[in-house]
């Protein structure tokens, strides 16, 4: 098959254009120049025959006429405009999978029939994508033909080996375009005693008649590509090097500059996502719950900045609800993580002894444990070929899913796996024969298991399943003298070796055999260093499955898959139904996103959420002569300035709550000058503000005390009454607990196996950020055993204080022993929740409240002390009759609560019971809503508590919440001081309640 390219793609012709344009104005100007004479301005050339011809560019445009066109251009593509001009060096960003290389091929033939320019230099960083740009040329070279009315042009990779390419890149007078390595010519030298350390391109060579190679070009003064400059120009020898070509200007294009020089056209992540130019991204990742069976410890940090040294670590914590979860902690020497724990048994023994804070070398190692834990590193972590296989069987799912979907509309599907060691794809025995490595083992079980499943029978109809399996799948990777796979180190040495350069050769030349369906190769395994230089349209899955976490950047990594896919007559197929790219990442879906966001801003200097001053400037709006114009740069400085004057945004640009919530409404203040193209702003607005159904976090007030009810006669009475502390004392029956207990575990104990958890999220990209969506999940059982079998009853008797006899028989009774082999660390606390719990539930039966002595209470003085804050767009109302002038809710029920004691007269006095105010219980301290005081009929002044629940009924609340309010009612019963407790749902219930 044979790819197509449509040359009428709007981007990419904005791009071509944003080039060519830059010398409008130039004259179609091709200059003969005789290379012998030069040699006697100069010494160059020496020994060349007088009559030999050559070709070079020419530009007759002064630097002014430059930075006109250079300003026009900026404009019209919104970038911000370029003040000064002092050097022929233009920047062109185009996000990867967009055609950049197509872009820059195609502006060579419009920069010479406009101009006639016929040198061209493109100038890579590495084997891999000089190879990319070879094969590019091969593919379009009959399309630019056709174009170009079989224009003349020739084109090739620069070998120190063929230095007559170079000579007839000077001298012919057709197009001609030399790809070379940066490394190719880096080095140079200034002393002829060490001629030999230089590229061959500096040396003087008799078959270049004396001359250096590099005259040759440099006399043509070329015109400059840099791919992927943000590889190739960073050092000050590489600039030189760039710089001895003589160029008649530079051309960089990239998806992430470094330095931008004169940017020209920018077509964003951001702009390619929303343009629907790439693939969408989805990203599943793989979590694992519930394996909880070994003490997991992941030191993240050092810090020695203060004393005492600290280290911030990752472990396994019990939660208040008795679950476990995954948290980070600060630690010190001497710390014990049994207690950071709540009391897990697994860490036992895990007590911090040295925390060494060398750059490089950092490490936390433990008293009694012999672990010795790196940064980064895991222990207690689950088998990580259990991970691997499991990225592994999703990507094979997600692939033959796609092919059901796909292969109807004649496009085929092609997953990419990176590994990082060849060994683990394939290794050599004592003779030298090719052995499966373990990843190659895993696909195959994986892939038999996968083609199996009655679904994927159509794709399979007539062929062996047996064979299907052993062809479907292959390795690209650099190869030693014998043939055999090696590692390729990701450096840029190595990735310019000629091992690398075999390996990417091989996978550029089948690039377009690949999208064929008459290839069965559909996996594709490669080492991580193909992160640049290869990609093909049709990779539609991306897995990468590094022995360690995967060093590959975001970007490089979706960038090998983000082209929009061909069919079998190698056209593209646009539309995110068919263009998707799963990413099969060993991380959550969230932590990519953020990562993701990251890279973004930091390598293509998106600021997510922030208004530029020229964003609206190529805004385009009617003209007076009924054509259009551009809003212009001065026009949008002064939107800006009136949105940073009216609080929309903040002195840089960052977007706030307030300008979401006017857009949200439609009723953003502008300028009264741009008040006709307000619906256009706006819509640029909202690109750059992101999700609009925000949670302002801006409006935090502080709330004041209201000190006419606080000092007043009415609170104080009412306060005197409710503020004394009490004690309790309780009695069970231990029988009646071995039966809750057993029943309770018996019902409601879950302690299946652990998991891994698949989560997929689509990530939508616009001006605001990297959001996810489209949560999907799957589970698959991890099956492993490799971790010590707890004592159970030892254990329960640690957490419950109940002797050995009792728990054995409240186990025996529940009947659920055999879940212990499922998940054994899960069972044992779950058990010892479940029998606290009960405990404490049994133990409110007979619980017995007393009054402190009189010197126990809360004293009125702690609302001062005590600072609230509330939201005032959230959860505030504002009040007349409270302790504070604004009440802080927790619920909606809370919230008519307190509008109902506003409106009613009988209401004198209420506040909303602060935090601080605790009622101790067997269950942790009990806080109840409010405190009342009402005047009945006029006369009679009554006291309550109130406990405000959305269902007055005992049987729909928890039971520890249940419990709770019973042990208040206790309270206050026993404080004997007129103060009465009730449960409402609404006010009318409560008063209702109070009449009685």
């Amino acid at each position: 098959m044979k790819l197509q390219f449509d040359p009428n793609l709007d981007f990419q012709q904005e791009a071509i254009s944003a080039v060519s344009d830059l010398f409008e104005g130039q004259e179609v100007c091709r200059t003969n120049f005789t290379v012998a004479p030069l040699r006697a301005m100069d010494g160059m050339f020496e020994g060349m025959d007088e009559n030999e011809l050559g070709i070079g560019n020419r530009l007759r445009l002064l630097d002014e006429d430059i930075h006109d066109n250079v300003q026009s251009i900026q404009l019209r593509n919104g970038l911000a405009p370029s003040e000064t001009f002092d050097s022929l060096d233009f920047t062109v960003e185009m996000e990867t999978g967009t055609g950049k290389t197509y872009v820059y091929l195609r502006s060579i033939f419009e920069m010479n029939r406009m101009y006639g320019f016929t040198k061209f230099v493109v100038v890579v960083p590495s084997v891999a994508i000089k190879e990319g740009v070879y094969k590019s040329m091969q593919m379009t070279e009959d399309h630019f033909k056709g174009l170009y009315d079989n224009t003349r042009f020739d084109y090739f990779v620069y070998d120190s080996q063929k230095l007559g390419q170079v000579r007839s890149f000077a001298t012919s007078d057709c197009i001609q375009v030399m790809v070379i390595n940066i490394d190719a010519f880096r080095r140079s030298f200034k002393d002829p005693a060490k001629e030999d350390k230089a590229n061959i391109i500096h040396r003087p060579h008799d078959r270049m008649t004396g001359n250096r190679p590099i005259e040759f070009i440099q006399s043509t003064n070329p015109i400059v590509i840099i791919d992927e400059p943000q590889s190739v120009d960073t050092t000050d020898k590489s600039r030189q090097a760039i710089a001895s070509l003589n160029p008649l200007c530079t051309l960089r294009y990239s998806a992430t500059h470094v330095d931008k020089h004169h940017m020209v056209y920018k077509l964003d992540s951001v702009d390619a996502y929303q343009r629907k130019l790439v693939k969408q991204i989805e990203v599943a990742g793989i979590e694992v719950q519930d394996s909880h069976n070994k003490a997991y410890i992941k030191l993240m940090d050092v810090d020695n900045r203060k004393s005492p040294i600290r280290a911030k670590i990752e472990m396994d914590v019990i939660q208040k609800s008795g679950s476990v979860a995954r948290k980070t902690k600060w630690v010190r020497s001497g710390d014990d993580l049994l207690e950071l724990s709540g009391g897990r048994s697994v860490y036992d023994g895990y007590i911090i002894e040295d925390i060494y804070c060398e750059e490089g070398n950092e490490y936390i190692s433990f008293t009694s444990k012999p672990e010795i834990i790196r940064l980064n590193q895991v222990v207690g972590q689950v088998d990580e070929d259990e991970y691997k296989r499991l990225q592994i069987r999703k990507t094979i799912e997600e692939h033959l899913d796609k092919e059901l979907q796909l292969r109807p509309q004649g496009i085929k599907v092609l997953s990419l796996f990176f590994i990082d060691r060849v060994a683990n794809y394939r290794w050599y025995d004592e003779d030298g024969l090719p052995q499966q490595g373990k990843y190659a083992r895993m696909f195959e079980e994986e892939y038999r298991r996968a083609i199996g499943k009655p679904k994927y029978n159509i794709l399979f109809e007539g062929l062996d399943l047996e064979t299907a399996t052993e062809n479907v799948h292959d390795g690209y990777f650099a190869a030693d003298r014998k043939g055999k796979w090696v590692d390729t180190p990701d450096t840029d040495r190595s990735r310019n070796s000629k091992k690398a350069e075999g390996a990417y050769n091989l996978i550029m030349k089948d690039k377009e055999k690949l999208l064929s369906f008459d290839s069965q190769l559909k996996f594709i395994f490669s080492h991580s260093a193909l992160k640049e230089g290869w990609d093909n349209p049709n990779v539609f899955q991306i897995c990468t499955l590094n022995e360690t976490k995967s060093t590959l950047k975001k970007r490089q990594e979706i960038g090998r898959g983000l082209r929009i896919a061909v069919n079998q007559d190698g056209e593209r197929v646009h539309g995110f139904n068919v263009n998707r790219l799963t990413v099969m990442a060993n991380e959550s879906y969230e932590d990519f996103a953020r990562q993701l966001q990251k890279e973004i801003e930091e390598d293509e200097g998106i600021r997510f959420g922030v208004v530029e001053k020229h964003l609206f400037a190529n805004m385009p709006v009617p003209a007076e002569d009924d054509g259009t114009r551009y809003f212009g740069m001065e026009a949008s400085e002064n939107v800006w300035t009136h949105l940073k004057d009216k609080g929309y945004i903040d002195p840089k640009g960052k977007v706030q709550d307030v300008l979401r919530t006017d857009l949200k409404t439609g009723e953003v203040d502008l300028p009264e000058e741009a008040q006709e193209h307000a619906q256009q702003i706006m819509v640029v607005l909202r690109k750059v503000a992101g999700n609009l159904n925000i949670k302002n976090a801006d409006d935090r007030e502080k709330v004041k005390l209201n000190k006419s009810v606080f000092l007043g006669e009415e609170f104080k009475t009412l306060w005197e009454r409710i503020k004394y502390r009490t004690t309790f004392r309780v009695d069970f029956d231990p029988e009646k607990l071995i039966e809750k207990c057993a029943g309770e575990i018996s019902k409601n104990l879950v302690a299946g196996r652990a998991r891994f958890i698949t989560r997929k999220a689509k990530l939508d990209v616009d001006r605001g950020g990297v959001e996810t969506e489209s949560v999907l999940e799957s589970a698959a059982v991890y099956e492993a055993r490799d971790y010590d079998i707890p004592d159970v009853i030892g254990y329960l008797q640690n957490e419950t204080n109940l002797t050995r006899r009792t728990l054995v028989e409240i186990i025996r009774r529940s009947d659920r022993l055999e879940d212990f082999k499922n998940n054994p660390q899960k069972y044992i606390e779950q058990v010892a929740e479940i029998i606290k719990r009960q405990m404490r539930l049994l133990i409110v039966d007979g619980i017995k409240y007393e009054k402190l002595g009189d010197e126990y209470y809360y004293a009125q003085e702690l609302f001062e002390e005590n600072e609230l804050y509330g939201h005032l767009s959230r959860n505030m109302i504002e009040s007349e009759k409270s302790v504070y002038d604004h009440v802080v809710y927790d619920s909606d029920v809370e919230a008519q609560f307190a509008r109902s004691f506003e409106l009613n007269e009988e209401v004198k006095v209420y506040t909303k019971l602060p935090e601080w105010f605790k009622i101790d219980t067997p269950l942790g301290g009990y806080n109840p809503d409010w405190a009342v005081l009402l005047e009945v009929n006029g006369r009679e002044r009554l006291y309550f508590v109130v406990e405000s629940k959305g269902s007055m009924f005992s049987d729909v609340l928890r039971p520890a919440e249940q419990a709770k309010i019973d042990c208040g009612r206790k309270h206050f019963k026993a404080l004997d001081n007129e103060v009465e407790f009730k449960v409402a749902n609404n006010y009318d219930a409560f008063y209702q309640q109070a009449e009685k």
